[in-house]
């Protein structure tokens, strides 16, 4: 089955004077990922970086006026894909080695191992059998897709901060998804870039290097953290009530 090719791969969405939400319409919702442009008085950040299919540093380019630190929330292919493209990586130490090696991915659903399809589809996902409606280009193989790597150029942990000139984000460790999942919070504002740690969206915590118990101390210390507003790494961006709805249900599934 042939399929077309998009006119134009990605889609912007200013949510602020400050924030622009990036992402990949003709991606499926299941790694969909939320790319998050700040603007800094110094400096801009990239939050993630999508699939890598189609240039994003292309794409975003009238964005990228000021020097940028692109910022890996982990390093699940959805999110890295294209960080590869930007000179200033951040990412954990626990996620450094394979954004460094880059790896192999599929865009089909059923080449996935079948123990990991099985705990995506028990969360609730439907996983069709290709995670894409369109192509960037005629000339795209997605069999051939991999993930370029992309060695980090600062290794974050705990308490460690970005700083923007104007804004400064803390890294808030926050395993569970995957080991270094990492969160940027903004304690003036109330802002929070909370990756996959957590999305208004079914978790997923029994992928290969996920810690049901490491997800339970995040969801703990997340039910408790004063935001004003989530931006996730999936779906929509949620205020402090529903986090706490979001938490709540999480951990009286896992008690």
């Amino acid at each position: 089955m042939g399929f077309r090719v998009a006119e134009r791969w990605f889609e912007f969405q200013r949510v602020d004077d400050q924030i622009t939400l990036i992402w990949e319409p003709h991606v499926d919702p299941l790694i969909r990922c939320n790319i998050w442009h700040v603007r800094g008085g110094d400096r801009d950040m990239l939050v993630d970086t999508g699939l890598g299919m189609a240039s994003l540093h292309e794409a975003a380019r009238h964005l990228l006026e000021k020097p940028l630190t692109a910022v890996a929330t982990h390093a699940h292919y959805d999110h890295v894909g294209g960080l590869h493209e930007f000179p200033d990586r951040v990412v954990h130490a626990a996620e450094a080695a394979k954004v460094a090696s880059g790896h192999r991915a599929s865009l089909f659903g059923g080449a996935k191992d079948d123990a990991v399809l099985a705990s995506i589809r028990a969360a609730g996902y439907d996983v069709p059998p290709r995670l894409f409606t369109a192509l960037p280009s005629t000339e795209y193989d997605a069999a051939a897709y991999q993930v370029r790597p992309a060695p980090a150029t600062r290794i974050v942990a705990e308490g460690d901060v970005v700083d923007l000139g104007s804004r400064r984000f803390e890294i808030l460790h926050l395993p569970g998804h995957s080991p270094g999942s990492i969160g940027l919070w903004e304690a003036e504002s109330g802002v929070l870039f909370s990756g996959d740690a957590v999305y208004d969206g079914p978790l997923l915590d029994e992928l290969p290097g996920s810690d049901v118990g490491a997800y339970v101390a995040t969801m703990k210390r997340l039910r408790e953290l004063p935001v004003d507003v989530v931006h996730a790494g999936h779906d929509p961006s949620f205020g402090r009530a529903r986090l706490r709805e979001l938490c709540d249900a999480y951990l009286a599934k896992r008690a």
